[in-house]
């Protein structure tokens, strides 16, 4: 008879997603700035940094409304955003 351990849950401080976010957004605003400023890389550098940005805007706005869902109880929302 094998009884597999519990796996205990990561602490809050591993889970969320803000540091991630935080870090991402401001790379790609210092990119942003710098190729817009020096004019570095290729012909598209500054729409892929645009492109960036709006992305991370993208994905802070899913995170806001998924957590947003899971404080009123939606059943439709991911859990452990909370």
């Amino acid at each position: 008879m094998s009884t597999t351990p519990e796996i205990p849950e990561l602490p809050r401080a591993l889970r969320a997603p803000e540091p991630v976010i935080v870090v991402g957004m401001v790379a790609w605003v210092v990119a942003t700035i710098v190729v817009a400023v020096t004019d570095l890389g290729g012909d598209r550098t500054l729409q892929i940094c645009l492109v960036g940005l709006a992305v991370g805007l993208l994905g802070t706005t899913i995170v806001l409304v998924q957590r947003a869902g899971v404080r009123r109880g939606d059943r439709g929302a991911q859990e452990g955003l909370d």
